[in-house]
């Protein structure tokens, strides 16, 4: 019992995290048709900005206790990259997927050279700082509240995005952006205005998924490509473009690696990729995915 609530609350903090990453690239892909490469990029630029700011905060005398907002604050301040990146990306909007592909990982192999540069090759951490926050303990099991509150706060954001493109005003338009460009063109929205928003917002949440993480895993150079993988196969796996894919897809693959890890972790990504390939040829389109036209 003990082992399989583990497993659970494992792969569901994981999924929390992982959704984030996956709800900012179906967010970009959905409204501007550009499959980002670079979104694990932003998750680990995330983690090592996120251990510098909550140490400079520290050295200031910030109380330990605000971890946890300190670190969506230092995600969120890292927004002001996504407006350059993605005036850059306006080159390939009309041309072939492949140069998407070109230069969103041209992006990956920059960023790679930016973080050996300026935090070094060697893992950074924040020493089990979570721990701040005290564990919930029962006889069988114990969980850090920290795991918790990320949990809750993925919770939030998914319902804030399904309420901010349903309900508000700017999220009808992106929706209209993305079923009909040239039509939303002509009723006069600014599309170029409303891609550097969707760039932007999808440059946070990777950023903000990858600062809540450090305090329970360090920050390494390996960690963007590692995390591109299985937002991938959420992506796959929940359908290209659909926000509720992303969710569902995540808590799929949180779950599946948190169980191959306590089984057998050779087969962490094995495991996952099964289901993938499971998806594409039962599902091609995802679980929740519509036909590209």
């Amino acid at each position: 019992m003990t082992e399989f609530v583990d497993v659970i609350l494992g792969g569901t903090f994981h999924a929390a995290v992982l959704f984030l990453v996956a709800a900012g690239l179906q967010l970009v892909f959905g409204v501007q048709k550009i499959v980002n490469l670079a979104c694990g990029s932003f998750y680990a630029l995330g983690a090592y900005f996120g251990i510098t700011f909550i140490g400079y905060a520290g050295a200031f005398g910030v109380s330990n206790w605000l971890i946890l907002p300190g670190l969506v604050l230092s995600g969120v301040l890292l927004g002001f990259i996504g407006p350059p990146i993605e005036r850059m990306l306006r080159t390939v909007y009309d041309r072939d997927e492949s140069f998407q592909l070109l230069l969103t990982f041209a992006l990956v192999l920059m960023f790679q050279d930016v973080f050996k540069f300026v935090w070094g090759a060697n893992p950074r951490s924040l020493d089990s700082a979570y721990l701040i926050y005290g564990t919930i303990s029962t006889r069988d099991f114990s969980v850090p509240v920290y795991n918790l509150l990320v949990i809750a706060a993925a919770i939030a954001v998914a319902a804030a995005l399904g309420a901010f493109l349903q309900r508000t005003n700017f999220g009808r338009i992106l929706r209209a952006t993305a079923d009909n460009r040239a039509m939303a063109e002509a009723l006069g929205v600014d599309v170029r205005r409303v891609y550097s928003a969707v760039f932007t917002l999808g440059t946070v949440l990777g950023t903000t998924a990858g600062a809540l993480v450090v305090p329970t895993a360090a920050a390494s150079l390996d960690m963007a490509i590692e995390f591109v993988i299985e937002a991938f196969a959420v992506v796959v796996i929940g359908g290209l473009g659909s926000m509720r894919g992303a969710l569902v897809g995540a808590l799929i693959v949180g779950l599946i690696r948190a169980y191959a890890i306590a089984l057998y972790p050779e087969v962490e990504v094995l495991a996952i990729y099964v289901v993938v390939i499971a998806v594409l040829l039962l599902r091609p389109t995802g679980l929740f995915g519509r036909p590209l036209a």
